[in-house]
């Protein structure tokens, strides 16, 4: 039985061909996931053994509460860390944040890290931190090193100008180096080093450093050296050995790996289970063919096992194969996924691919026990045929009481499926974690019924085919022959479509959500923010007002008070202005409340009132930064919105108890709108400083989450490509074989007139119906999800209402069909050029 088993899989090497490259992409991607995860796990690693290998204490000084910023560590403590016996030698670091700017003018690094820091040279002039590739290092207060990455998309070298910006105008600086660093700043962020009196000056204090990292004499204790280094730092700062520090970045960057390889892994999971359906369709046509092989079989004495186990070692070899090609292919999948992360600038760190020896069983054992556990049923089924029936006639109609059980089972599937979606969906956040198992209960049901859907859907669409004549009569017939594996071909598809449609339907609703709040909260056409998170020079705001392009503008000024035991931050704004600028939505009150009550009156939106306590009318006693106290009127409550600040008052009553003048924002409104020539006009009034960002609604938007989601959802698609992909070979290898079934009737048709174009567009027609089906099929199932989600999703989202993508759904049918005619064109082309005489002679 074994060499028979063996004689078959090498007999039928075209035929299983297409099931093979089903179970390989599955195990390709199983195994794509694990390199990449484990490469991006040691490059985690690698990086930060790199940066911690010179380093044997790291201490930090506690946070400075009375002044309310982080603490520093001045000069002589450094002196006197030095004079330890067993040190090697002393950094002080510096960091903070610098926007640059590319040559043209156009600001990098965008929402990435942009930051800057000190060059501090040790006794041979070499800060180990950051290897020069080129130049040498700043000497004076005009000179500046780059990274590699900011450069190169600067356009910069050494000796050129660099554009940046700290913390207020636009510092022109020399480049005089470029820096290796690792690859945050490849990834979209921007670094920029200053001597060490510069960094201080511009970054934190003259003489001060806001770390300290201190590298041992060979055979010195680390352990020693922190418990001696404690005694100079200042009273509670945060210390950490070498050996603590690597530890910690290991446990980080297993961490953080860990939930992205579980992601992919759900999608190597659906991929897989996709392929489960190629391959038990192949086999069950292969068994089928084979009938009275295995009935003869059957009558020379092999018992019923032996049948099985003949089936499931061909299975077996070929999830081997599968599983060996799948696993070089897998490394393939992880230098694409890596790239595809790079692209997004997601900052994951590069290095060598990774490759455990786990890895290359993994590959072996899902390749061989995905495929077997598919083509068990089609064995035992096969087994299960009598000989004398099955030497009689090769193609047994599957029982009719196994079909009506079969769909008894799916139809109590789907509707506990269905219940259990719409009960999750109505639970709030419990609902989260528990919707995935009555939507997957939901997929399984409908593709228990799909052999039953199959004929009334094929026989709606058929009337449309009649108008392609011959071949359009006989195509539905022939997808209607055998509804089981037409609806096992079109359940493959359906579960990839399913879950774009729902991840489409639940993305274009969240971020149209979004884009609608914010066009009807924020009337302004552009605010202008430092990309810092600090705050804006007053400066800002009077050159704005004076712009002759700027209708009305307000700038919106912060400082934190108490009220009562409590720390609430007032908002300030310009009551003459802000209406045409917001558009909050009132529970009660109105903005005319801003210009009255002699500038006493205090705007809250629902959260904080809520929090508080605090009602429409009631008077809070304030006091003001400054010490100074007043009491304010609440005089409206306006609903919770991201793009709203949680408090308003005057900025006239506000601003005199300000210690610094600086503003959080600035909303304006241009005679030209919110257009790029605004846009343009606006950054040139502000001498193009990279520092300040200029952004419309649709940027708010964005930036409150729409750009996020568009990332993940793309993301997710190109997974779920995976998946698609092996739907598409499952059409392709049904086909193929359907029409090695065929062969006489395909012959016979033929002979009676059949032209070799009319059978190639006969077999395509065949396969769009079937694509059409499982199309259909997974959009519908997929709104359904996608509504679910949705209505979990609202909470957080406010509202958040569902909208059907109809564009997106036309352009995934239009891709059904595409998907049809191409899957049909080999298995079309095959079909026509057989021989006639040869077919009608066939078995």
């Amino acid at each position: 039985m074994f060499r028979t088993a063996l004689r078959n899989v090498l007999a039928h090497k075209a035929r299983l061909l297409m099931t093979m490259l089903a179970v390989l992409l599955g195990v390709a991607f199983v195994v794509g996931t694990l390199v990449f995860t484990d490469t991006v796990g040691n490059a985690y690693k690698e990086r930060f053994l790199t940066t911690l290998r010179s380093i044997s204490v790291q201490a930090t000084p506690p946070f400075d509460e009375k002044a309310g910023e982080p603490g520093t560590v001045g000069e002589d403590t450094l002196r006197s860390l030095r004079r330890l016996p067993g040190v090697a030698s002393v950094t002080g670091s510096v960091e903070g944040f610098a926007a640059v700017a590319a040559k043209d003018g156009h600001p990098l690094g965008g929402d990435h890290s942009t930051a800057a820091g000190n060059y501090f040279p040790q006794a041979d002039g070499k800060d180990d931190r950051h290897p020069l590739t080129a130049g040498r290092a700043p000497t004076g207060p005009d000179e500046v090193l780059l990274d590699t990455s900011t450069a190169d998309r600067g356009g910069y070298e050494v000796g050129d100008t660099v554009r940046l910006a700290v913390d207020g105008p636009v510092l022109h600086k020399k480049l005089v180096g470029i820096v290796r660093t690792d690859d945050t700043y490849g990834s979209g962020g921007t670094l920029v080093l200053f001597d060490d009196t510069t960094a201080q000056k511009l970054l934190l204090k003259p003489g001060q450093y806001d770390g300290i990292t201190l590298e041992a004499d060979r055979g010195t204790s680390e352990e020693r050296l922190a418990a001696e280094a404690r005694e100079l730092l200042p009273k509670d700062s945060e210390i950490s050995t070498g050996a603590q520090l690597r530890e910690r970045e290991r446990a980080d960057a297993a961490e953080g790996t860990r939930g992205l390889s579980q992601v992919l892994l759900v999608f190597a999971a659906i991929a897989l289970f996709v392929g489960v359906f190629v391959i038990g369709n192949t086999f069950t046509m292969l068994v089928t063919q084979r009938s009275q092989e295995m009935a003869l079989m059957r009558a020379v004495g092999a018992e019923r096992r032996q049948v099985t186990r003949s089936v499931l070692v061909e299975a077996a070899l070929l999830g081997l194969c599968a599983g060996a090609v799948g696993f070089l292919l897998g490394i393939g999948v992880a230098m694409g996924i890596r790239q595809l992360f790079a692209s997004t600038g997601s900052g994951l760190p590069d290095g060598p691919l990774s490759v455990s020896p786990s890895t290359v069983l993994i590959a072996f054992l899902v390749g061989v026990v995905v495929t077997m556990l598919a083509a068990y049923l089609p064995a035992r089924r096969a087994a299960a045929v009598p000989p004398v029936a099955a030497m009689s006639a090769v193609h047994t109609p599957p029982p009719a009481r196994g079909l009506r059980r079969r769909n008894a089972i799916g139809a109590t599937t789907i509707v506990l499926g269905v219940l259990g979606v719409l009960y999750t969906a109505s639970s709030g956040e419990q609902g989260r974690t528990t919707v995935l198992l009555p939507a997957t209960l939901l997929l399984i049901g409908i593709i228990v019924v799909t052999p039953a859907l199959s004929g009334p859907a094929i026989a709606l669409a058929s009337p449309l085919l009649r108008r392609f004549g011959v071949p359009g009569t006989l195509a539905p017939r022939n997808a209607r022959r055998n509804p089981r594996r037409t609806a096992s071909t079109a359940s493959a598809l359906m579960i990839g479509l399913s879950l774009v449609t729902g991840l489409t339907v639940v993305a274009v609703s969240a971020t149209t959500a979004l884009h609608q709040r914010a066009e009807n909260t924020v009337r302004a056409d552009f605010e202008i923010t430092s990309k810092n998170g600090g705050g804006l020079p007053a400066s800002v705001h009077r050159t704005l007002a004076k712009s002759a392009d700027v209708t009305s503008s307000s700038p919106r000024r912060q400082s934190a008070v108490r009220i009562g035991g409590d720390e609430v931050t007032l908002t300030g704004v310009d009551p003459r202005t802000i209406g045409d600028l917001l558009d909050p939505g009132f529970v009660s009150g109105s903005l005319a409340a801003l210009g009255a009550g002699g500038g006493k009156n205090l705007l809250i939106d629902t959260s904080t009132a809520d929090i508080y306590g605090w009602t429409m009318g009631q008077r809070v006693p304030v006091v003001y930064d400054d010490g100074g106290r007043a009491t304010l009127r609440i005089g409206g409550i306006y609903r919770d919105d991201e793009f709203l600040p949680p408090t308003m008052m005057p900025l006239a009553t506000l601003q005199p108890h300000l210690k610094e003048i600086e503003d959080a924002s600035v909303l304006v409104r241009t005679k030209a709108g919110d257009g790029e020539t605004a846009r343009h006009s606006l950054e040139r009034a502000l001498d193009q400083n990279p520092l300040i960002r200029v952004r419309n609604t649709d940027d708010l938007a964005e930036a409150a989450g729409g750009e996020a989601i568009t990332l993940l959802v793309n993301v997710l698609y190109g997974l779920l490509a995976m998946a698609v992909v092996i739907a598409v070979l499952g059409v392709v290898n049904t086909l193929a074989m359907s029409v090695f079934e065929r062969t006489r009737e395909i012959g016979m048709l033929r002979a009676v007139g059949l032209q070799p174009e009319q059978t190639k567009r006969m077999i395509r027609l065949e396969s769009v119906l079937i694509s059409l089906f499982g199309a259909v099929l997974g959009i519908g199932a997929g709104i359904f999800l996608g509504w679910a989600a949705g209505r979990l999703a609202s909470d957080s989202i406010q509202g958040y209402e569902m909208v059907i993508p109809w564009g997106r759904i036309a352009v995934a049918l239009a891709g059904a069909v595409l998907v049809g005619v191409v899957a049909g064109l080999w298995p079309a082309r095959r079909a026509a050029r057989l021989n006639i005489l040869t077919s009608l002679k066939a078995d």
